[in-house]
């Protein structure tokens, strides 16, 4: 009797637990009678032969995933050599794992891949679950993660809108996290009730910073508003491409920027002499089950049960994707594709959905990203 490995790979979002689901329901309702294993802590706790059995869990912990934050099994960031591969292999043939199923963005996918070229020959297949807040995943339509990390960042800017409109002293500026993907920070712009409440300026990695630019429309804004918002990535970066705070660390993928909300205010309150502030969400963003979007759920389900399915008809080397259907409303389908070099490519914003000098977002970015965040983020009342 062979069993089944799943593994969660970097950082969790509100709904990576939903696609763990869908994977083990998926599982169940096919008829395998073999376990369901989890390595606890990813890569680095398969390696160390670390696992958490799925199959013994009561069904009301199973259902839970659907709501639980995090990442129920662990996660990691584990650098690995080609002998780990190998190793990890031989460890799938100690354990009898005839399928393993990962879970992640960029980096995963591409252990995924490294992984399912070990395999070859061996009878286990290898299969990936996309998942990113960061929504840079090629091939793709987008990324399960992406639109809770949208909606938290659009419901909460719009939250913080209130308050700078109550208290109109100052600028606020909120730091998003998104090194070369400005796919969430152009999200912000949802907060926007159509009456001018927020973001007065969105600052996305794909447009080089201007400091003379910025600080001359941060001034007008605050002349004629008295409060303003910008929201800025951690990832901005200069004309000469290099960010323009030093990153404090970094380490292959794994970089550790700067703190350029802070950068940016204080550049407020030195070159224009305008009180400002700095806010940085962080992984509150990426946590938060109370502003989980109801199709990132739904989608995040799916992709677990695609990729499931793909893994038991012996897909190696494949993802699930969401695809866009062409048609006036929104609608998806789901599909497995081999996992290649297109799927890897770091995906950016399209410049032409980018409105730099107006610091803000064109039609086609709404139009996209739209049926990702959801509506109701909240409808407040304010005299002034």
């Amino acid at each position: 009797m062979s069993h089944i490995l799943l593994m969660h790979g970097g950082a969790p979002t509100a709904v990576i637990n939903a696609s763990l689901y869908g994977a083990v329901r998926e599982a169940q309702e096919s008829g395998f009678d073999g376990r369901i294993l989890a390595a606890r802590g990813g890569t680095g706790g398969f390696l160390r032969e670390s696992f958490i059995d799925l199959s013994s869990r009561p069904d009301s912990d199973i259902e839970a995933l659907k709501h639980s934050p995090g990442s129920a099994i662990g996660s990691g960031r584990d650098h690995l050599e080609s002998e780990d591969y190998d190793r990890m292999i031989e460890l799938c043939r100690k354990h009898d794992i005839s399928r393993v199923l990962l879970t992640g963005g960029n980096g995963t996918m591409d252990t995924c891949r490294k992984l399912s070229v070990a395999a070859k020959g061996s009878g286990v297949t290898v299969t990936g679950i996309p998942k990113t807040m960061d929504n840079d995943l090629s091939v793709t339509d987008h990324s399960p993660g992406f639109g809770s990390a949208a909606r938290y960042l659009a419901g909460s800017v719009r939250e913080v809108a209130y308050d700078v409109k109550g208290l109109p002293i100052h600028v606020v500026v909120i730091e998003t996290f998104g090194r070369d993907a400005g796919w969430l920070t152009a999200s912000g712009v949802f907060a926007s009730t159509g009456r001018g409440s927020a973001p007065d300026m969105v600052l996305l990695p794909e447009v080089a910073f201007d400091e003379e630019k910025f600080l001359k429309r941060a001034e007008e804004l605050f002349r004629a508003k008295g409060g303003v918002i910008v929201l800025a990535s951690e990832g901005l970066k200069g004309r000469d491409g290099k960010p323009i705070v030093e990153p404090i660390f970094s380490v292959g993928r794994s970089i550790y920027f700067g703190d350029v909300s802070a950068h940016l205010a204080n550049l407020i309150i030195r070159k224009l002499g305008i009180k400002a502030r700095s806010e940085k969400p962080g992984i509150l963003g990426r946590c938060s089950e109370k502003w989980v979007s109801l199709s990132d759920r739904e989608e995040a389900v799916a992709c677990g049960r695609v990729s499931m399915r793909a893994a038991l008809n012996g897909l190696n080397g494949y993802m699930s994707i969401i695809k866009r259907e062409d048609c006036p409303e929104y609608r998806v389908s789901f599909d497995a594709v081999p996992i290649r070099d297109e799927i890897l490519k770091e995906r950016t914003v399209p410049l032409e959905w980018i409105d730099s000098d107006a610091f803000s977002m064109k039609q086609e970015f709404i139009n996209y990203a739209a049926p990702l965040v959801g509506g109701g983020l909240g409808e407040f009342v304010s005299f002034i």
